[in-house]
């Protein structure tokens, strides 16, 4: 049995997740707006947190970002009748490990929800990695270059933490989808290359080499 909570303001929603997930054999709570979801998030243990991105007094990215904040290894999943992809892309780079658009089919909520808690939840880690100037730390959630600190959203940790265990190697897209992202399958959006492309502009353009149709490189 799994522990979620669902931070969704829909009522009729709410009773959805929980008649169809405890069915399943889930517990599941339903927090009606942001700060009650933040505060369930904060001071208790979920295997998953279902999260609406349209909530009354919170945008549901700012719960998100302070949700994987306090706690990096938490799986959220979006669920949002905001199904462009700018917007399933920038929950992604935030941290999400899926994006549902509602409306969505009861098979396809069951199928996805259960591939989320049957997945291994990232090692949130207290160790250092060091690879020539770069230090990365993952009980501060921070890396260093060359000394200075940079701040990093909880996947670009995750992604630099991957490329760092592996340095001078090529990170396949397949692989990193599937050890970094969590997927089986290729989502169809760009979201390896922008999440790259924000983390070169905070270690510099030469740390991370493009491999050309293949992946990534962090230069040894």
């Amino acid at each position: 049995m799994a522990r979620v909570l669902a931070i969704e303001d829909e009522r009729g929603t709410r009773r959805l997740l929980s008649r169809v997930l405890e069915h399943d054999g889930h517990e599941v709570v339903g927090a009606p707006t942001g700060l009650q979801g933040l505060h369930l998030a904060s001071t208790e243990e979920w295997d998953l947190i279902l999260l609406d991105l349209l909530l009354p007094d919170l945008r549901g990215t700012a719960v998100l970002s302070a949700v994987l904040d306090n706690r990096p290894a938490q799986k959220v999943m979006v669920l949002s009748a905001v199904s462009d992809t700018e917007s399933r892309v920038a929950c992604l780079e935030r941290g999400a490990v899926d994006y549902l658009a509602k409306p969505f089919a009861v098979r396809e909520l069951r199928a996805r929800v259960n591939s989320r808690l049957s997945a291994p939840r990232p090692d949130p880690g207290t160790h250092v990695h060091q690879v020539g100037d770069l230090r990365l730390d993952r009980s501060r959630h921070r890396l260093q270059v060359d000394g200075k600190d940079v701040d990093l959203t909880p996947r670009e940790l995750l992604l630099m933490e991957y490329l760092m265990g592996r340095p001078g190697e090529v990170c396949t897209r397949e692989e990193l989808l599937t050890e970094v992202w969590g997927y089986a399958f290729d989502p169809g959006s760009n979201v390896i290359d922008v999440t790259v492309g924000r983390l070169r502009a905070k270690v510099g353009d030469a740390v991370i080499e493009t491999v050309r149709h293949v992946g990534y490189s962090l230069r040894a």
